[in-house]
Formats: structure tokens, C-alpha cells, sequence
């Protein structure tokens, strides 16, 4: 794997400038792939009461690849991330129509099985959020809740893979037994990943996970990501653009609660179809 590349300076006349091979680091390649789709959305709508947050959203979310979604504040992202993982069925007033599809489940189906779901498919969050428990209970808490029966040993070896996975292990091993909330902001972001793919999800849902980082952790966490892709189907929500170019595979530009434009991260920033795109991506607004 490629080292984040440093970010050039930005230069608002020209895209090409800003978004050059060597920010774009993803495999081109892989894209060629038609790699199956894993999320399909068809005319998919949703509502916050009277106020409809998404509108006719038609995407398919490629597997074993990043997906960034990009767009201002309040155009529909997390929105999105929520209902993928039926979180908004604990918000008031919060409805969705259309199709929102596994491949094998319609997620929005009364009949579908949230917690077997939320096994399925995980979630990090803008703000790490581990568990005031030690970092070896973080982790295990999954686990022992999905996989009863699991042995000490077992559990023992899950723990310590996740962590590896997750590019911690290394740094908490001696600790394990500790609180996780002695960690700093970025071991804290990937004890969440950890504790994300401990119990064997197919996708992993980040919202805004680099954002309350530092530049060092934020490194981390992409190259973490740019990893992970290997095995997991990512879909991240960011408002920083070169991050997404460094990523994704993949991206989806939102613009209240519509998706103005979706392809390859390389065709989107460099090449983009709609007048509306460029100018997001070169920094006009947002």
C-alpha cells in the first residue's frame, strides 16, 4: 500500500491541480472490476416529519470497495448512513419509502431482523464512542453477545485479531485491561473500528470519522481504511475533499437530499459530468 500522499495546494482554476494521481491513490483497476453490488438503492425517499431529507436516491454501492459520500452540511449524507442501518427507527417522525436493498434482505422490510442487521452491517461514528469498560471488554462486548458460546480462548484470539485489524495492537496489548477511555482521540476512533469488526460485519458505515482528529491520526485512519477495503464493503461520509479523493473508490455527491452525481472518485473529481459537481469539488461552495 501506497503512504497517504501529501496534499498539494489548492488551486480553484483548475481541478486537475488539486486532484492528481498521486492524491487519488486508488487502484483504478479494481474499478474495472464490476465488482458485485452489495447496497442498491431504487427511488428511495425519507422523511423527518413534514421535511423530506432524501429525495429518489437510485445508487448501487459496490463491495469490497470505499464509497465516499461528499456534499455540504444538510444535504442528506448521514441521513443515508442511518436508515442503511434502520438507526432512525428510534428517531420520531422519521419515515423512508422506495427500496433499500442487501443482497439477499430489503432492509426497510418490518419482517428484517434489525439486531441480526446491525451484525451485519457496522458503524463508526463522527465522535469516538467507546464503552466506559477496558479496552479488552470493548471489544469483546459484540461477541459475547452474538457468538454465545464462544470460549475464553477464542474470545481471547478475536480480541486480539480485531486490534490488529484495526491497527492497535500494538499499542494497547500491554494494556489491555485498562479503561479504552485513557486512550487518545485516534486510538480511541480505532478501538471503534475494532470493536466494529469484531462480531464480522460485510460493511462498515464511517460518518465523519477523521473529523475531531489530528493530521497524524487522521493518516492512520485513512491508511486504516484504504486496508480495510480488502474485506469490507466502506462507505464514508466526509466534507473533506482530498481525504475522499485519497480513500474512495467511489463517489456519490449529495446535494439537498439528491444525488447530483456518482462514479468512479477519479471521473468525479477530475472529470466531473455536471457544472454542479466541479464546482463543489473545486471549493466554489459548500
Amino acid at each position: 500500500m501506497s503512504p497517504v500522499s501529501s496534499v498539494p495546494k489548492a488551486d480553484k482554476s483548475s481541478m486537475s491541480s488539486q486532484f492528481t494521481p498521486d492524491v487519488i491513490r486508488h487502484q483504478e483497476s479494481k474499478d474495472t472490476e464490476s465488482p458485485q453490488s452489495i447496497i442498491s438503492l431504487s427511488n428511495f425517499c425519507a422523511w423527518y416529519g413534514t421535511f423530506q431529507a432524501l429525495h429518489d436516491l437510485n445508487l448501487e454501492i459496490p463491495g469490497k470497495r470505499v464509497t465516499a459520500f461528499i456534499g455540504p452540511s444538510g444535504c442528506g449524507k448521514s441521513t443515508l448512513l442511518k436508515w442503511i442501518n434502520r438507526m432512525n427507527d428510534v428517531v420520531p417522525g422519521a419515515r423512508a419509502a422506495g427500496s433499500l436493498r442487501l443482497p439477499d434482505i430489503e432492509i426497510l422490510a418490518k419482517s428484517t431482523d434489525v439486531v441480526s442487521l446491525r451484525r451485519r452491517i457496522g458503524i463508526v461514528f463522527q465522535k469516538p464512542n467507546p464503552f466506559p469498560k477496558s479496552i479488552y471488554d470493548n471489544i469483546a462486548f459484540g461477541p459475547r453477545l452474538h457468538f454465545a458460546g464462544m470460549t475464553k480462548s477464542d474470545l481471547n484470539d478475536l480480541v486480539e485479531w480485531a486490534l490488529k485489524k484495526a491497527a492497535l495492537w500494538g499499542e494497547v496489548k500491554d494494556r489491555l485491561h485498562q479503561s479504552a477511555l485513557g486512550l487518545s482521540g485516534g486510538q480511541q476512533q480505532r478501538l471503534c473500528i475494532a470493536r466494529a469488526i469484531a462480531v464480522g460485519p460485510e460493511i462498515l458505515l464511517m460518518d465523519e470519522p477523521c473529523s475531531a482528529l489530528d493530521p497524524a491520526s487522521t493518516a492512520r485512519i485513512e491508511d486504516l481504511i484504504y486496508e480495510l477495503r480488502e474485506q469490507y464493503t466502506i462507505v464514508i461520509v466526509t466534507h473533506n475533499m482530498h481525504q475522499a479523493a485519497r480513500c474512495s473508490d467511489r463517489t456519490a455527491f449529495f446535494f439537498e437530499g439528491k444525488i447530483i452525481e456518482e462514479g468512479s472518485t477519479e471521473q468525479v473529481f477530475t472529470r466531473p459530468a455536471k457544472q454542479q459537481t466541479e464546482d463543489y469539488v473545486s471549493g466554489k461552495f459548500g
